[in-house]
């Protein structure tokens, strides 16, 4: 599903910050000033290296850490708040879900599988006899492909693939309206994560959940997002759709990203050029960069020199095809000289 831009968004985030104070004197900027807008039904990717924030924002947005600064907005709440009242503190946790990257972490070992999917219903009260909750679990668990007498067993007695498929469970028993999956097939065999993707984009056209995609593997969320923000050192850098970001990507963080992923035909692999991005040696200074339009849903963040450098990409692309060198020997090649 593509966003509806005559609607407003299910999720709304406006310049959120995350720092964490380790000393007096050194404070870790996880996220910094990073916008981006989740509507009903679509999936909107999150991607970047290790460390470049991507779970930080996640947890932010579900609560799990208290924002340093902005806004968070879900559903026309503001949900920023240190202290929320309890009606907005029960629809939060309602109608707002997480899968976690670790099954085996996020699971209680002492549980049967059954009682851990069926703790929502517990707390919220959502059944009305034993039958109709041990229906909703048996139901959810034969969504999710798993066999419901499965629910009398401990998480240890699953494979990697069934623990997430659990933890997928939990998530939807709520109905929920977003689901947050954070590094959910990381560590999962390709195989298996292919299953579990297959699994949640069938389970989104059935229910109409929206879905923040955390992840690093530049395929997968491709294959299911339709829209991506590019994060990199905390800063929401490039965002657009799909098409947008893979088929016209300006970012030169973004450029050497997606020339990393691996061809599956090997004449092209053997062809493929891997681009070069360092941000010290590279002159750009993310906390000077403002959001610019590229065009449709596309936005990069940048100076407006910056902008006009990296949109002239018919030079950039025949530099770096040719001479194959680094991004700050490209700027210097294409950028026009002072008085020019």
């Amino acid at each position: 599903m593509t966003a509806l831009k005559n609607e407003a968004p299910l999720l709304e985030v406006s310049h959120l910050k995350q720092y964490f104070k380790v000393s007096n004197s050194f404070t870790v900027k996880a996220v910094d000033d990073v916008s981006f807008q989740i509507y009903k039904g679509e999936t909107y990717g999150l991607v970047g290296e290790s460390g470049s924030g991507k779970s930080t924002i996640g947890r932010a947005v579900i609560r799990l850490y208290d924002p340093t600064a902005g806004q968070i907005t879900f559903e026309g709440m503001d949900i920023t708040k240190k202290k929320l009242d309890k009606g907005t503190r029960t629809t939060l946790r309602h109608d707002m879900q997480m899968i976690f990257q670790d099954p085996m972490a996020s699971l209680n070992p002492r549980k049967k599988v059954e009682d851990i999917i069926g703790e929502g219903l517990d707390i919220h009260h959502s059944y009305s006899s034993m039958a109709e909750r041990n229906e909703k679990i048996k139901a959810i668990l034969k969504k999710v492909g798993l066999a419901p007498e499965l629910g009398s067993r401990y998480p240890h007695q699953f494979s990697g693939g069934q623990r997430q498929r659990v933890g997928i469970a939990r998530a939807l028993i709520m109905n929920p309206k977003l689901i947050i999956a954070d590094e959910c097939i990381s560590a999962l065999d390709v195989s298996i994560q292919a299953q579990v993707v297959n699994l949640m984009k069938d389970i989104q056209e059935e229910t109409g959940t929206a879905l923040l995609f955390i992840a690093h593997d530049l395929s997968m969320v491709k294959y299911i997002s339709d829209r991506i923000g590019v994060l990199h050192l905390g800063h929401l850098l490039e965002t657009g759709t799909t098409d947008e970001i893979f088929n016209n990507p300006v970012h030169p963080y973004t450029r050497a990203l997606l020339s990393a992923i691996p061809a599956p035909n090997p004449i092209v692999e053997k062809r493929r050029i891997a681009l070069e991005y360092n941000y010290k040696t590279s002159g750009i200074d993310y906390n000077k960069g403002t959001s610019h339009l590229v065009g449709g849903t596309h936005y990069v963040s940048c100076t407006d020199e910056e902008f006009l450098k990296w949109t002239n990409t018919h030079q950039f692309d025949q530099f770096m095809t040719s001479k194959r060198g680094t991004y700050s020997e490209a700027q210097e090649y294409y950028m026009p000289k002072d008085g020019e």
